[in-house]
Order: structure tokens, then C-alpha cells, then sequence
């Protein structure tokens, strides 16, 4: 299975959105993708069989339990794996060995590669269009990410971080996409909720872009 041509179809757009939301009906992703249930219900099958999504029952509220629908440990291995452990252990080396500010220098070097590539790539004059373009710079990277609107500007919303294990120890790790967001779409941002504190995702409000 090609990783990038799966996800643009029908079962790799309903994988992500499972992975987004971490559970859904049938129904639910039927309304979501304009589909009839019976039609999602077929992509289910396929990826029930492929042993990437099962099937549970849920109960909500005092109606009849309802069918949802998960991803499987296997699901995971279609999206970029997490190497925490080892990654956390080596900053921690480089900082034993040369200090804090040889991480920083490290983060730094990292930033401003993934500024170069992200202007190549957000090339809009709006607002929205840039904001729209790096949501699929992130996404393309492996990260499960969307936009919306808001009062005054956007809230951009990473609901997976490859590197959210990390952060605890390596703060210096989120300066990357921080950089991005400034060099790339300007104007102010703040991040409002985080991975790595205990949060459901990263978010970040994006205003006077």
C-alpha cells in the first residue's frame, strides 16, 4: 500500500478522521464525507478485514447502544511512527554533554530547514489561503491537522504530534513549529492547548495573519 495514495481515498480519508476523532459511527462519517451509510459501511468492511478499524459498541445518553467504529494498533503503521524514547535519550546526551544550549542550536538549525521548505509551499496573499496551505504542509508531514475560523483570525489544530512524548523534558522541541508560524504566515500567534500538557491537541489562534 502507497501511504500518500491511500489517503486519498475514500478509506485513508475515513482512517484519518477516525484517527482525528478517535471513534465514530457509521452515520457520523456518512454525514461527514457526503456518503450514503450503506457506502461507508462498505469502506468499513474493507478496513475491518485489512485488520485497521474495529467495531464496538457505544452507549450515549438512554437511547440503544450504537456501533462505533475505532483504529486498530495495526492503523498506527500508516502513520509516521514515534521514536520518543530514543529521540528523548539523545537530546538528553547532547545536553549532559554540551549544555542546554546545544539543543537550542540543534532546534534552531531544525526550524529554519522547515521554514525554507514551508515558504516554498505557502505562497498565498490571503489570509486564509495561507493559513489553509501550511494545514496541508502539516498534514502532508503526517500530522493530522485542520483550521477554522474564529473571531479575529483562525485556530489551527493539531490533533497528533509526532513528537509530543518529548516535550516534557525537551521543551526546546516546540520552538519548530512556532518558528513556522512566524516566518511563514506572520501576524501573532498563541498556543492555547498542548499535546504535551495533557491537552486532546495542539492549538494554536492565528490572528492578524
Amino acid at each position: 500500500m502507497q501511504v500518500d495514495r491511500f489517503f486519498q481515498t475514500t478509506r485513508g480519508k475515513i482512517v484519518a478522521e477516525l484517527r482525528r476523532r478517535q471513534s465514530a459511527s457509521a452515520a457520523e462519517l456518512a454525514a461527514l464525507f457526503d456518503l450514503s451509510p450503506n457506502a461507508v459501511r462498505q469502506q468499513l468492511v474493507v478496513l475491518e478485514r485489512d485488520g485497521l478499524v474495529e467495531e464496538k459498541s457505544a452507549r450515549r445518553g438512554p437511547t440503544k447502544p450504537t456501533r462505533e467504529f475505532s483504529l486498530t494498533p495495526e492503523a498506527d503503521k500508516l502513520f509516521p511512527q514515534q521514536y520518543d524514547k530514543m529521540l528523548a535519550a539523545v537530546l538528553r546526551e547532547v545536553k549532559d554533554r554540551f549544555g542546554s544550549s546545544a539543543v537550542e542550536s540543534i532546534f534552531d538549525g531544525i526550524a529554519q530547514r522547515a521554514v525554507e521548505k514551508t515558504k516554498q509551499k505557502v505562497t498565498a496573499t490571503d489570509a486564509e489561503g495561507k493559513v489553509a496551505q501550511l494545514t496541508d504542509v502539516l498534514r502532508n508531514s503526517g500530522v493530522t491537522a485542520e483550521y477554522s475560523l474564529i473571531d479575529g483570525g483562525f485556530m489551527l489544530t493539531e490533533h497528533t504530534c509526532p513528537y509530543s512524548g518529548v516535550v516534557k523534558e525537551h521543551p526546546e522541541v516546540c520552538s519548530v513549529i512556532h518558528q513556522v508560524l512566524d516566518e511563514t504566515i506572520g501576524g501573532e500567534h498563541r498556543q492555547v492547548e498542548s499535546l504535551a500538557a495533557g491537552g486532546k491537541s495542539c492549538k494554536f489562534e492565528l490572528k492578524g495573519v
